[in-house]
């Protein structure tokens, strides 16, 4: 720290007077222990963080620059690299790498007594005998680089199988019966969409 502090301003004032300004504080430092530390090989720590850093970059521009460090160390130990965390925090904080903070998630339940909910139509039977005879339809968030996009997916009772999917930046009352309209639009059934099951916690 102090050498570095040397560094920075010893072509406007030169070593000497630094040094004996330092003399006065709780950190003083030699001249020739400045030049010491110049003309000294490299401890082995500081090799080491060296070639730790080296490993480090690249695993942090690899994932996007999102990677903190816990998930920078847990990469290096996969590579059989034997560091602490707080090894990989210090050299992080060093280099000026640091990871996305994970932004809050929204909420897509917002239960109240006022809110209208869907009747259940099918009594809690969610079974089928054939395509097309039952659908149900839930939506769920995904964080992208733009920002959050619900989905609203249908999924056709009778095998299970994700029939349709709609995505939208914003998510509104009408999310779930977006998705069930959009599904009667490419399905060559003629269904009524607003007789197909939607969990009331899908609106």
């Amino acid at each position: 720290m102090k050498v570095a502090y040397i560094d920075q301003y010893k072509n406007l004032f030169g070593v000497q007077p630094i040094c004996d300004v330092l003399a006065e504080t709780d950190a003083p430092i030699a001249p020739s222990t400045y030049y010491a530390a110049h003309t000294r090989p490299p401890s082995a720590r500081s090799r080491r963080d060296e070639r730790l850093t080296d490993e480090i970059r690249p695993i942090h521009t690899d994932n996007y620059g999102v990677y903190g460090a816990r998930k920078v160390h847990a990469a290096l130990v996969r590579e059989d690299f034997t560091v602490a965390r707080c090894t990989v925090e210090r050299l992080m904080r060093q280099a000026g790498l640091r990871g996305v903070i994970r932004a809050k998630s929204p909420r897509t339940t917002r239960p109240a007594p006022e809110t209208d909910r869907p009747a259940d139509l099918v009594e809690r039977q969610f079974t089928a005998t054939a395509p097309n005879q039952l659908w149900v339809a839930d939506i769920t968030y995904i964080k992208t680089f733009s920002g959050w996009v619900y989905a609203a997916f249908v999924i056709d009772v009778v095998n299970l199988a994700m029939t349709d999917l709609l995505a939208q930046p914003a998510r509104d009352d009408q999310t779930a019966h977006s998705g069930m309209k959009h599904r009667t639009k490419t399905t060559s059934s003629e269904v009524d969409y607003s007789q197909c099951f939607i969990p009331e916690w899908a609106v």
